[in-house]
């Protein structure tokens, strides 16, 4: 037994400190011994979800225990970051995180968290343009022939988007604050109407993600003038990086997995080590570039970089836009 004396002394020299940090390494070769809810702000089925289902269940595989995909759509994501943030930070629960957590900070007045300090990055998924396409109606080829019809056409020219606040709505907005062009903003319930709209003509463009527009563009039914990321994408290596012509613009959706603040060191190493081990397999390779972007193998510091970057660069399309929602 320690006597008083030891204890204080141990405690004067930080022993304590020492064997808790310990504990947590050891803990941390064990994890995880149950279940791990990872929480998805979004409903089922959509590109989101996916990306989620096909990660935690290579996790599942490789680590022994189930990583529960929670479906929590609602109040634009926000749910479910509010869910994350305020989990206990053991490692059992995890967040998918994505564009809307980027452009939430400034959009909404009123969040109870602060997304960039109180979610830990743990690992980056994937990078994923935006495309932007025409209807056939339209007669520009390129995106500088589309900048000069729209100003050609003042007042002429809709927007369509999945909703106010998305990264289809805001990538397009980057876009009229980088050209001056002016277009009006249509926004739709989910990019399903949207493209239903722009197939009728009854709008013009649209800046939407990859995944759910592409199958129109292969079939010819719609037109892509540019994608949103820095480079060209392997999916549509015929069409031009916006940025080749606007310059500045990169407007790509970065996704990941995030922790709440906290989460002891050593399991966010461990998990960003397994996900990063997952990237690097073949087929999951594929099913990304199929989702739209090549997988992104770094650090939780390098993805936190990227988080603060993505946070700074949507909090300046929000303001341009002059969006607010309470």
């Amino acid at each position: 037994m320690i006597s008083r004396r030891r204890a204080l002394q141990m405690a004067a020299t930080g022993l304590p400190a020492l064997m808790l940090s310990q504990r947590t390494a050891l803990a941390a070769l064990d994890y995880p011994t149950r279940p791990v809810r990872f929480l998805v702000g979004y409903p089922p089925g959509g590109a989101t979800d996916i990306l989620a289902r096909l990660i935690g269940q290579r996790l599942s595989e490789k680590l022994g225990q189930q990583f529960v995909v929670e479906n929590k759509p609602g109040a634009g994501n926000n749910i479910a970051a509010e869910a994350a943030v305020n989990a206990e930070p053991d490692g059992y629960t995890v967040f998918l995180i994505n564009p809307a957590n980027f452009i939430n900070t400034t959009l909404y007045t009123h969040l109870k968290f602060n997304f960039v300090h109180d979610i830990a990055p743990v690992a980056s998924f994937n990078r994923v343009p935006n495309v932007m396409t025409v209807n056939k109606d339209v007669p520009a080829k390129t995106v500088a022939e589309f900048i000069a019809y729209v100003k050609a056409n003042p007042g002429k020219i809709n927007m369509a988007s999945s909703g106010n606040g998305t990264s289809v709505h805001l990538s397009g907005e980057m876009f009229m604050a980088l050209t001056g062009c002016k277009m009006q903003h249509v926004p739709y319930r989910g990019a399903a109407p949207a493209i239903t709209d722009m197939l009728g003509g009854q709008v013009q463009v649209i800046f939407d993600n990859m995944p759910s527009i592409i199958q129109h563009i292969r079939a010819g039914s719609l037109r892509a003038l540019g994608v949103t990321t820095a480079t060209r994408s392997d999916l549509l290596p015929d069409i031009q990086a916006i940025g080749e012509t606007v310059k500045g613009y990169e407007a790509s959706a970065l996704f990941g997995m995030g922790a709440p603040a906290r989460t002891p060191k050593e399991i966010i190493s461990k998990l960003n080590a397994e996900v990063n081990a997952v990237m690097s397999e073949p087929a999951v390779k594929k099913q990304l570039v199929d989702l739209g972007g090549e997988p992104r193998i770094q650090a939780p510091e390098a993805f936190g970089a990227e988080i603060v970057a993505e946070t700074e660069k949507w909090k300046k399309v929000v303001e341009f836009a002059g969006l607010k929602v309470e």
